[in-house]
């Protein structure tokens, strides 16, 4: 087995049930370009690719690199990248390489330590959404995330994570995965998600503003929504705008759901 690094999150899958629930999740069709980020022993990688298309992976760690390299490095379809992901111009850096498109499909086993960043990366935000999305994000992350990810308005888990992230794309839980699973175990149960960008029904007029919205209405989840918002607009009026939309006017923030959220944004540009 090879030896982990603490300071890249490392933790290797073993279970070959969640590998391939993961493989499921991931709907792999014959034209598929395969997105890997953090392909460390290779464990899930054999996998994609005798399934996708081609598969291009990204990797921090230079051993592993090495290792991958004399593992896949003959695969026609195997394209590895070294470098921290979250710094990588993929679009750029594919240029190079004609053989090899660009992803339209993610499935990886990410580091927990920068599950925001790259969730943030891969879908881009409220104000900027990545203007060529993919067609579905399959990661194993945290489960304390995850059921940040798909929580429901109203719960302990919905967050300003939960909001921006469904704002961009519908979430869903595939299976929970325990910390046994991994070798070294990690201290927390991990889950497999799936990720849809999509386009809401109704969108922001005014994107970057419930971006704010949203950032300064989490800010102090205990407290009602018309005091943490309190610098962005008067109580009274936002009262007032909650009774318009039918929301109680006692709300906290994790009470609205996304397209509420989307509701009080435009109204509130409106006035």
């Amino acid at each position: 087995m090879i030896k982990t690094r603490k300071q890249f999150a490392q933790h290797w899958l073993k279970s070959e049930k969640a590998l391939d629930r993961i493989i499921q999740a991931a709907e792999i069709q014959q034209g598929d370009r395969i997105l890997e980020i953090g392909p460390g022993t290779a464990v899930l990688t054999r996998r994609l690719l005798s399934l996708a298309s081609s598969v291009v992976a990204v990797e921090i760690d230079r051993d592993l690199c090495q290792l991958l390299a004399q593992k896949l490095g003959k695969v026609e379809n195997f394209l590895l990248l070294q470098g921290d992901f979250l710094d990588l111009d993929l679009a750029a850096l594919l240029t190079q390489f004609p053989n090899f498109q660009q992803p339209n499909k993610v499935v990886a086993n990410i580091p927990y330590n920068i599950t925001g960043p790259i969730l943030e990366k891969l879908l881009g935000t409220i104000a900027q959404p990545n203007p060529e999305p993919y067609d579905s994000i399959v990661l194993l992350v945290q489960k304390e995330v995850a059921d940040r990810l798909y929580a429901k308005a109203g719960s302990k888990a919905f967050g300003a994570l939960s909001v921006r992230v469904q704002y961009l794309a519908a979430c869903e839980q595939i299976c929970i995965v325990p910390a046994g699973a991994f070798q070294p175990p990690p201290k927390v149960d991990s889950a497999v998600v799936r990720l849809r960008p999509r386009t809401l029904s109704t969108l922001a007029n005014d994107p970057k503003q419930l971006e704010t919205l949203v950032k300064i209405g989490f800010s102090a989840k205990r407290k009602m929504l018309r005091n943490n918002l309190k610098a962005v607009v008067d109580s009274d009026r936002l009262t007032q705008m909650l009774q318009e939309l039918n929301i109680n006017p006692q709300a906290r923030a994790e009470d609205l759901s996304v397209t509420q959220w989307v509701d009080l944004s435009n109204r509130l540009g409106e006035w």
